[in-house]
């Protein structure tokens, strides 16, 4: 290599590292908090554990009554019944979208909901201050020690672009134990989001300053994916660049004078130099993958159409004076129910009655009947979802490296994982792979070429998404724990040298003034 590419690496890295070490630490020491306390999400577990059961006594209006009554007609994408709003019963109804993929059974909050009171057909208004201290105490259980905090348009905790359809948020304080703020949705009503006192402290030291959220819901918020990827982009190339002089400097076959195979002298240089050797992969692995997590220029976006979800389930979902109301559902599933969910499957209309935890019961929406799924004519209706043929389709009752579940507080964790599961094998030209609940017959999810390379290229290498790691905790955790210890030891001995070149060269820079202004002029 010649003299002038090796000064060019040197340089490179020399800079770039001054100028990223920061980042570096930043990035390692945040990543080994969120291991452990992850960005407040609440997910659809706890959510239901918090609802209030539904009443079977109640005078529930049959959904077509409470959709007339609220002047609401056509076919519907959503449609549920929950105590969510108010800690009253309440019909929450999203008009069908003009074309895209319906959103499954278990989603989430949907934007242009309708909040309709389940007993009268009302249509509510948005949530003022006192529908949601009602929310938050039904959510706790009581309303002893609840304290309202205001409205919030966006923060720390609040940046999830799905609120975008609920701000401004109210924000409650429980006055639990755990310091529980709750957010919630002034258009519904509902609870978005959890946040307790040990999630507030630590995501200031974990996802909050991991994701660079410094930069959202201010000026920068427009470049903070920008902002993002050029940052992750600089430090990757100082790390290989590091790595590249790191090898060039050490001796492999013919140690120095000195005895070592590193030219440093004991001492920062020393260590960066042996822990930069020891933890190069590693680190530029995981700057790299974070770089990846954000989608740069949606390299991984194959332009896919949407799933023909429509043809798949027969239609869409129109509710009908035969549907069955909820006194009648309710009184056929054993148990406290927390929401019945309707929707359009294998040609007519089910309903899922959703329990605080486990499996959702699935009841025809006309008989009120359990409804069981018959895996033939799942498998066929399946093979609707695109025009192109079909490869094969497979039964998962296990996890695998592309289906699989996460912890609850990690970025991917959180979401509803149910088995068995169809995988449906497309012949396309996106290679497109399609899951499928078993039991509900909900599309889960798709993966197509370009999501398994941000599988492989994102999860795997960047959380370590490994079965047979995850499977074995806690050799995950100590595994991730040496590699960043290891990068938080390099960004710190990057710091500290870096520190040492600057203050040298702030020096020089103004010794020269003073040295020129004590020497005589030659006229004197």
């Amino acid at each position: 290599m010649s003299t002038s590419i090796k000064r060019g690496l040197y340089l490179v890295h020399r800079w770039l590292g001054i100028a990223a070490c920061v980042f570096f630490a930043m990035w390692f020491v945040s990543g080994i908090v969120m291991m452990y306390v992850g960005y407040p999400k609440l997910t659809a577990a706890e959510r239901l554990a918090h609802l209030p059961p539904l009443e079977r006594e109640a005078a529930y209006l049959a959904p077509e009554a409470a959709l007339k009554a609220a002047g609401i007609g056509g076919a519907l994408q959503d449609l549920r019944l929950a105590a969510a709003s108010g800690g009253r019963a309440v019909y929450l109804a999203t008009p069908a979208a003009p074309q895209g993929d319906s959103p499954s059974m278990h989603g989430g909050h949907i934007a242009g909901q309708t909040v309709i009171d389940a007993i009268t057909g009302q249509r509510l208004a948005g949530a003022d201050r006192s529908r949601a201290m009602a929310t938050a105490a039904a959510f706790a259980g009581t309303d002893a020690g609840l304290g309202y905090l205001g409205m919030v348009q966006e923060d720390a905790f609040s940046h999830a672009r799905s609120f975008g359809p609920h701000r401004p948020l109210h924000l409650v304080a429980l006055g639990d134990e755990g310091g529980t703020q709750l957010y919630i949705s002034s258009a519904t009503g509902e609870v978005l989001t959890d946040v307790t006192r040990t999630e507030r402290i630590w995501n200031f030291a974990g996802a909050w300053i991991h994701w660079l959220y410094p930069f959202r819901g201010n000026v920068f918020d427009r470049y903070w994916a920008d902002i993002v990827d050029w940052i992750s982009i600089a430090c990757t190339v100082a790390a290989v660049t590091g790595a590249a002089v790191g090898l060039l400097r050490w001796r492999f076959h013919h140690p120095y004078r000195s005895g070592a195979r590193t030219p440093y002298l004991p001492g920062m240089m020393r260590w960066h130099h042996i822990v930069g050797l020891l933890f190069a992969l590693t680190t530029i692995t995981w700057i790299f993958s974070g770089l990846m997590s954000m989608n740069p220029w949606k390299i991984f976006d194959t332009g896919a159409k949407p799933l023909q979800i429509e043809a798949m389930q027969g239609g869409r979902l129109i509710l009908t004076p035969e549907d069955a109301s909820p006194a009648v559902l309710l009184s056929q599933a054993a148990g406290p129910v927390r929401e019945l969910r309707w929707a359009r499957s294998m040609g007519s209309n089910a309903v899922a009655a959703y329990k605080a935890a486990g499996t959702p019961i699935m009841l025809d929406s006309q008989t009120a009947q359990p409804r069981i799924l018959e895996a033939t004519r799942l498998k066929q209706a399946a093979s609707r979802l695109l025009t192109a043929p079909v490869v094969r389709i497979e039964t998962l009752r296990d996890y695998d490296f592309f289906y699989y579940a996460r912890a609850e507080h990690t970025m991917t964790g959180g979401a509803e994982k149910p088995l068995p599961i169809l995988r449906v094998v497309f012949d396309d030209p996106h290679a497109t792979w399609v899951h499928i609940d078993a039991t509900t017959g909900v599309v889960l999810g798709r993966l197509d070429r370009g999501s398994r390379a941000s599988r492989w290229l994102f999860s795997m290498l960047h959380s370590w998404d490994w079965l047979p790691l995850l499977q074995r905790r806690p050799l995950w955790d100590a595994l991730l724990l040496l590699l960043s210890t290891g990068g938080v030891i390099l960004s710190l001995t990057s710091m500290v040298i870096g520190w040492r070149r600057l203050g040298r060269k702030w020096g020089a820079a103004h010794a020269k003034p003073r040295l020129r202004s004590s020497n005589p002029s030659p006229s004197a």
